[in-house]
């Protein structure tokens, strides 16, 4: 397998990357999963996890679990893997979300766990997809990352991360499913793209997922060695507009953004086909999901009726001087930049000027952070839990210096949707926080605070010998455990 960055640390408390997490969870599974093809989180390790009493809740374990060194899972090791999280002194970046969520992770039996909450929380099933570790070879003398999932660390070095079958998993083929049916993988970390391409072509690399341009696909795919496979996404490709913008916190202006744009044709020509049109953060297949919600068709004749009612009337007609002009920054991704173009030149037909600036990754989301941008273009991670519309949608996630890494980026406000998200994120039923997240959508697509724009397909480019691999919706890699390899 080859992926543009390295992997540094698979340890669930440390992992950051995205391929961190991603390889992390073939080594160190949670109590559940959300490798579902709803995104509904699953049970995985657990058992049985169900409520006791008000903010306690009781976590079973399966019996008979093994970690890769033949050691048992125990409920100590569980808790000893929360506590750590929760242990200033461990440094884990996840314990400010842990300091939120538990007071108390006891195990209480030797296959069951006692969870105290701090207030009530609808996330409880999603927040318990951690990755477990032995909590003996953690506090080893030489500390090693050893969990119960199909595979195991065999080396890791800068860029290159050996993983192979765990003996141990699956052996009755009940609890987790049958083993791994290929021995080893090899994760190698090649950051030319054109690189990547060449060893997925010439046969030297079996596998790659999400790491080649859309519009190459095409091209590779009619390789003699390549097979694609495309499947739906949880992840969205959105245009944000600052809010506090004096020209874009008129709504009128950013329904006239929203009018000019045809998502349409942007993912036939540049795409290929392979991604669907966006209402919100969800994805159609997601369990929270609405469908009935304002949409936006292309409408160039009323988008310019918007720009003179908000003000911005066509100062000497079509074709001369522009109503307004807004800068719009992107990543100095090649891809990604001639998008912004496209956008950019639809946007002008109805008199917006747009300046396409693109920056060096790091450069670009600084200023995002920092408020310092009109528009931008970004995706998110796969959206599995729906309690994301609280951290991009409440004003209490506005960056601020003091917590300059919040996501309500685009600086938006509004006291219903400050409401809902807090309760949807506090209410225990499923239905209560679908109806909840429902009204939220509508909000949002009336207010437009952010243009949603597309859900990009997963794409696996894969030798032909590779065979049974499944896509899933969150991008993760479980798809490896039904692996084998002609």
């Amino acid at each position: 397998m080859v992926l543009d960055s390295t992997s540094n640390d698979l340890d669930p408390r440390f992992a950051l990357t995205n391929y961190d997490l991603k390889l992390s969870r073939l080594v160190c599974p949670g109590l559940t999963t959300a490798d579902t093809p709803d995104l509904e989180p699953a049970l995985l390790l657990a058992e049985s996890i169900e409520e006791v009493a008000p903010l306690r809740w009781k976590v079973r374990l399966k019996q008979g679990l093994q970690f890769s060194d033949g050691s048992p899972v125990r409920a100590s090791d569980v808790a000893f893997t929360y506590n750590s999280v929760l242990d200033p002194e461990t440094g884990s970046p996840n314990r400010q979300a842990f300091v939120e969520r538990f007071a108390k992770v006891e195990a209480v039996g030797e296959l069951e766990l006692q969870f105290t909450l701090i207030e009530s929380l609808g996330t409880l099933f999603s927040d318990l997809d951690f990755g477990i570790l032995s909590e003996a070879a953690a506090r080893a003398d030489r500390p090693s990352v050893v969990g119960a999932g199909a595979f195991m660390i065999e080396s890791q070095r800068s860029e290159t991360v050996m993983l192979r079958r765990n003996p141990f998993y699956g052996r009755d083929q009940v609890l987790l499913g049958p083993p791994a049916q290929i021995e080893r993988i090899e994760v190698k970390t090649v950051r030319d793209e054109n690189a990547r391409n060449l060893m997925l072509v010439g046969g030297s690399a079996d596998f790659s997922q999400n790491e080649t341009r859309v519009d190459l696909v095409d091209f590779i795919a009619k390789r003699e060695r390549i097979e694609v496979q495309s499947g739906p996404s949880a992840i969205l490709t959105y245009l944000m507009m600052n809010n506090d913008d004096p020209i874009l916190r008129d709504l009128r202006v950013r329904r006239a953004i929203a009018l000019s744009i045809d998502r349409e044709r942007i993912i036939e020509a540049k795409f290929g086909g392979r991604a669907v049109l966006a209402s919100g953060l969800l994805p159609p297949f997601h369990w929270a999901y609405n469908g009935e919600v304002e949409r936006y068709q292309p409408d160039l004749e009323q988008a310019r009726a918007l720009l003179d009612e908000a003000g911005y009337p066509d100062p000497d007609g079509p074709g001369g001087q522009p109503r307004m002009r807004l800068s719009y920054k992107t990543s100095s991704n090649q891809f990604r930049l001639a998008v912004a173009r496209v956008l950019a030149a639809q946007l002008g037909e109805v008199g917006i000027a747009v300046d396409v600036h693109s920056f060096e990754f790091g450069t670009f989301f600084a200023d995002v952070k920092a408020g310092n941008y009109q528009l931008a273009s970004m995706q998110t991670s796969a959206i599995t839990e729906p309690d994301y519309y609280y951290a991009y949608f409440n004003s209490s996630n506005i960056p601020t210096e003091e917590s300059p890494h919040s996501h309500n980026r685009w600086r938006y406000r509004n006291e219903r949707v400050d409401a809902l998200t807090f309760a949807a994120r506090h209410a225990m039923k499923r239905s209560e926080r679908a109806t909840m997240y429902h009204e939220v959508q509508e909000i949002l697509a009336h207010d437009l605070p952010i243009i949603p724009l597309w859900h990009e397909d997963n794409i696996a480019v894969m030798n032909r010998s590779v065979k049974g691999y499944e896509l899933l919706p969150s991008a993760r890699l479980a798809g490896f455990l039904r692996v084998h390899k002609e």
